[in-house]
């Protein structure tokens, strides 16, 4: 079930989708691009994607409306564009998303910034360094940013990963 298929898949095999984010902003404008998105982010404790069956019968298994993988596989892949407001709710439920993600980009923006977050903490080193950091006081934590920095700089990294832009700050 690692295929491509729309029944039980689990998205591409080499995990791009078949929309492109927008050229401009290279945030996930269309619904497909952001069904995209969340399979790709949102994942079981152990293991890659949510299949297309597995969130189907999750979404029918809460009583929301009748949906099949095939129908998730569709949306994902831009291939049907206008499902019911129950469905996006249903959808956005099981990936804990709020369903105006689908409808307000300023909300999907956000949302997105908190996804990106989510990819980054599933990096195992990344989220133990971030764990050892609660409790601290904010000059610590300023410490500790000022640190990762230089280190950043060492490694000819940008301080800035998110913005990926310039030379390190001295």
């Amino acid at each position: 079930m690692g295929d491509a298929s729309p029944v039980g898949g689990r998205g591409d095999s080499d995990g791009r989708s078949a929309a492109a984010p927008d050229s401009t902003t290279g945030l996930p404008r269309t619904l497909a691009e952001k069904v995209d998105l969340l399979f790709r982010t949102v994942h079981p404790a152990k293991g890659g994607e949510y299949s297309y069956e597995h969130v189907a019968k999750a979404i029918r298994d809460r009583g929301g409306p009748s949906i099949s993988g095939s129908y998730l596989w569709l949306l994902r892949k831009g291939e049907r564009d206008n499902p019911t407001l129950r469905h996006l709710e249903a959808l956005a439920g099981f990936f804990g998303v709020p369903p105006g993600y689908f409808f307000d980009d300023d909300l999907s923006d956000s949302v997105q910034d908190q996804l990106a977050l989510l990819a980054l903490l599933r990096d195992g080193d990344v989220r133990k360094v971030a764990l050892r950091t609660s409790g601290l006081s904010r000059e610590s934590l300023q410490a500790l940013g000022e640190m990762v920095d230089r280190v950043r700089k060492l490694e000819g990294l940008p301080v800035d990963p998110e913005l990926g832009e310039g030379p390190p700050h001295p």
